[in-house]
């Protein structure tokens, strides 16, 4: 069975995908907050190395875990939900077809809970 990774046309196209999804996100007032000061060319390359690996790429993720890296940032389910539609839309545009697309939002999901913290939580 082919995998995500290679039927979206791996590394490279991921790495575009990335590309363009982070000048969605810092392009959004809502989101472009979280960024600031963060080296964007390692967080990049760490987004790319994430979803190679989620889409069944031939190499794990190194990173540190989901959980760690956002907790305590104020990152609620409203601003995971505007970040996944950023994703959709880099992800579109890259030509990924509406079942692929699907597909991968439906594999992020479960991140919510690692990534974004309950709204009127304090933090």
């Amino acid at each position: 069975m082919t995998t995500i990774y290679d039927r979206i046309g791996g590394y490279e196209a991921i790495e575009a995908v990335v590309e363009d999804f982070y000048v969605r996100v810092l392009g959004d007032e809502r989101l472009a907050g979280f960024f600031t000061g963060t080296n964007m060319n390692r967080l990049k390359g760490r987004q790319v190395e994430f979803f190679a690996a989620a889409l069944g790429g031939p190499d794990p993720y190194t990173g540190a875990p989901m959980k760690q890296v956002h907790q305590g940032r104020g990152i609620t389910m409203h601003h995971f939900g505007l970040v996944a539609d950023h994703l959709a839309e880099a992800l579109a545009a890259a030509g990924v077809d509406a079942e692929t697309l699907t597909e991968i939002l439906g594999a992020v999901a479960p991140l919510a809970s690692e990534i974004a913290s309950p709204e009127g939580a304090s933090v």
